[in-house]
């Protein structure tokens, strides 16, 4: 009899600690979906809240609503991946067919996240690289104005510049923006006056304002200044990945980066306004 209450009282000590493990088995992807779910629904909400604002206070209304739509798009693949690896939507449909056709969705959503997610990878990691140094010309990117003013991630693109204009006096300010607010102000125009108030002297500034892309402030700017020597490119760290692929596309052939540092605050919807611009030139390319 002891010998059979000791049988049974070890099989009992091994059922509970197998319980245990498959409790924390099935902890583990709760707390990752609790975790990812918070983090989606936090971007979701700075999204909103920032392009909202800008919106009404840009000149280029149309072109923020419809990369507003697609940032909302990839926050909605990045929801429903939440959700499903924190409730498993996708997962115990009846019959069989439905049961395909949700791991069909399951792995649609995974393979769309792990690309979005990817993209904003190389995002962050294409601002953490500062490859600046000496060169005859500095190309600083303008940023579309808000009711007429200059925001906090151009002053930031302008601190950089000028930081560099004290490291290598004998280098040149190339500032590129057009986008005219309603009393005719260009990008260009508002970073040359501010930089003229602290006190960078006109001959170190040249003006490109009449770009209004990307695209457009490094085609007008290879007009301007060779592209064929070295140049080093100031922008915000979130636009350095795309800012520097553009470049070298308008025949750039050595780039060297200076990225400026941005608002934490809005940082998540300008990574997410990124991955939606790189997304989209790559379909282009296509």
């Amino acid at each position: 009899m002891q010998e059979i209450d000791f049988d049974l009282s070890r099989i009992g000590s091994l059922k509970r600690r197998k319980m245990k493990a498959e409790d924390c088995i099935s902890f583990m992807p709760r707390m990752i979906g609790d975790v990812l779910l918070a983090l989606v629904l936090l971007l979701i909400v700075e999204i909103v809240i920032v392009m909202v604002r800008r919106i009404s206070a840009v000149v280029l209304k149309e072109d923020y609503q419809k990369v507003f739509i697609y940032e909302l798009i990839l926050c909605a693949v990045l929801l429903l991946f939440a959700l499903d690896v924190r409730f498993g939507i996708f997962a115990g449909w009846e019959p069989a067919i439905a049961r395909m056709i949700g791991w069909a969705l399951r792995a649609v959503i995974a393979l769309a996240s792990a690309v979005i997610l990817f993209f904003c990878a190389k995002v962050i990691g294409g601002g953490m690289i500062n490859t600046a140094g000496r060169a005859d010309h500095a190309i600083v990117l303008g940023l579309a104005l808000e009711n007429g003013e200059p925001v906090p991630d151009l002053l930031s693109r302008l601190d950089a510049a000028q930081a560099y204009l004290m490291k290598y006096p004998e280098a040149r300010l190339v500032l590129t923006g057009g986008n005219a607010d309603g009393t005719g102000r260009t990008e260009a125009a508002v970073m040359r006056d501010i930089l003229a108030e602290r006190g960078v002297a006109d001959g170190r500034m040249i003006l490109e304002d009449q770009a209004e892309s990307t695209k457009e402030n490094f085609r007008n700017t290879a007009r301007i200044i060779d592209p064929a020597v070295p140049v080093v490119l100031i922008s915000s760290n979130y636009h350095m990945d795309r800012a520097v692929r553009t470049a070298k596309g308008a025949g750039f052939s050595f780039v060297r980066r200076l990225p400026a540092s941005s608002s934490f605050l809005h940082y998540g919807a300008n990574v997410i306004w990124e991955v939606v611009l790189e997304l989209n030139e790559m379909t282009l390319r296509r």
